[in-house]
């Protein structure tokens, strides 16, 4: 599928949503229970209009959910949890996280690992095909053309 160009690419279109530096920090803060406004900006440094309008984003395309609260003696105020849309996402923050730990990380390792509640294990993300085979990496796949495919004109 080199040679062609795809009108409706679904990395494109997915990088139109969460392909921005803040929205995958804000990201990484929801996964992490992290859910008012103003922790989201301590721990991710986001300017506030940024924050903001990255926050509002991820409602509008459905991947988090804002919901209403209030501490005693305050205004009310939203937090923001992920939706399923955003949960979905994981595997790609987990993906994200391994690369990395591999090439971008500290000397003396990673700042964060993430591991199995029950065991206690690393987490990690690994491919396989629908019949279960495991894909060590991209020599070991083939793109084809789906059923939704619709090329751009020249």
């Amino acid at each position: 599928m080199r040679h062609i160009r795809v009108d409706n690419c679904s990395i494109e279109r997915t990088l139109a949503v969460i392909g921005e530096k803040w929205t995958l920090l804000v990201l990484r803060e929801a996964f992490n229970g992290v859910r008012r406004f103003a922790d989201l900006q301590a721990r991710t440094g986001a300017p506030r209009q940024v924050l903001s309008a990255r926050l509002a984003g991820l409602v509008a395309d459905g991947l988090l959910r804002k919901e209403a609260y209030q501490e005693p003696g305050q205004r009310q105020r939203d937090q923001y949890r992920l939706t399923q849309k955003g949960l979905d996402l994981y595997p790609i923050m987990i993906a994200l996280t391994q690369w990395g730990d591999r090439y971008v990380a500290d000397p003396e390792g990673p700042a964060v690992v993430v591991t199995h509640r029950d065991c206690g294990e690393p987490v990690e993300v690994k491919l396989q095909c629908a019949k279960g085979h495991e894909v060590a990496g991209a020599r070991e796949a083939t793109a084809r053309p789906g059923p939704g495919l619709r090329l751009r004109s020249a």
